[in-house]
């Protein structure tokens, strides 16, 4: 899924290509991508678009007369930049934006639909459709101590729950949490204040480093490579490899449609506290184990993760409702 770096960048492509160009035509070749009835698509036709931003991971095409275009890629959902008047493609194509000077393309790969497109009139209907999460480059160091804390919740949930942190998935969350030395299931609420500043210059640091390195890609060309798989990431994507900083290796299993991530032949920890837990196995590494885990309050999201197996020991008797020394997260 485009997480912050990705859509900023799209929507720096976007703005130098088409705000202050003419919407000529919408073409919808998906029955499954527009989520509004009213205003119609034919609405749009011949309103000149006057600025391009992000909400989230949502990218925003403002036009006259307080129409907006309100875009999320989800998972596979990419833009392509094509000459005008070219093609939707017949089985990745959801729809095309026809410009004087180029058509943009929406593409999805698989055979899920998820991306969704609203077309929506005012700003109140614009805001309607933000989950609320903050800027994590527009706020303090307070702000986001009182959100990361305010419930309980492993780390990796909540930088990516967009209803606390915008933009933030399953990509970069890694790699914060790589940085900031801190496994993905300790727990909000058992951090100390120096480990929440840490936190909180590991996910702003990597943000600002990882636009960087893509506007640098991108050279001005329209973003085609938009990928959660990157090279030059320290975990994510990275399974089996070794680790950028240690050099130990990392591993990955699923658990009921969750990805679990340890040092081989790490133990995971039994979860307490008197909830009810159903159990499947982990496997770690070469060792396997089973053991219970808290579907409600732990691994409610799909998920993947790889991490350093060297956070792994800062678990250790500092949460014992956690998985020990077992790192997770949900899908970005």
């Amino acid at each position: 899924m485009p997480e912050l770096p990705d859509v900023t960048i799209y929507v720096e492509a976007l703005q130098q290509r088409i705000v202050g160009q003419t919407l000529i035509r919408l073409r919808l070749a998906s029955p499954f991508l527009l989520r509004t009835v009213e205003p119609a698509p034919f609405q749009l036709e011949g309103e000149k678009v006057i600025d391009v931003r992000h909400v989230g991971k949502r990218i925003v095409i403002a036009l006259e007369d307080e129409l907006f275009i309100v875009i999320h890629l989800m998972i596979a959902g990419r833009f392509r930049w094509l000459p005008a008047g070219a093609k939707v493609p017949a089985k990745l194509g959801l729809a095309a934006f026809d410009f004087p000077n180029g058509t943009l393309l929406l593409t999805e790969a698989g055979s899920k639909r998820r991306a969704s497109l609203h077309i929506v009139h005012g700003e109140d209907a614009v805001r309607a459709l933000d989950p609320g999460g903050v800027e994590v480059l527009e706020t303090d160091l307070e702000t986001f101590k009182e959100l990361l804390t305010r419930e309980r919740h492993t780390l990796k949930r909540a930088l990516t729950d967009p209803h606390l942190f915008s933009g933030i998935g399953n990509t970069y969350s890694d790699e914060i949490l790589h940085r900031a030395r801190l496994s993905p299931v300790q727990m909000t609420t058992s951090l100390s204040d120096e480990e929440i500043a840490r936190l909180f210059d590991a996910t702003r640091s990597t943000l600002i480093d990882w636009t960087e390195r893509l506007r640098e890609e991108a050279a001005g060309n329209f973003p085609e490579k938009v990928t959660a798989f990157r090279k030059g990431m320290a975990v994510h994507g990275r399974y089996n490899q070794p680790c950028p900083d240690c050099g130990s290796c990392a591993s990955q299993t699923a658990l009921s449609g969750s990805r679990i991530s340890a040092q081989a032949g790490k133990p995971a920890n039994r979860p307490a506290g008197g909830r009810r837990y159903s159990s499947s196995t982990i496997t770690l590494g070469v060792a396997t184990a089973t053991v219970p885990y808290s579907g409600q309050r732990f691994l409610n999201r799909s998920t993947k993760s790889v991490a350093c197996s060297r956070v792994t020991p800062l678990m250790a008797n500092r949460n014992r409702t956690s998985l020990n020394s077992v790192t997770s997260g949900r899908t970005g």
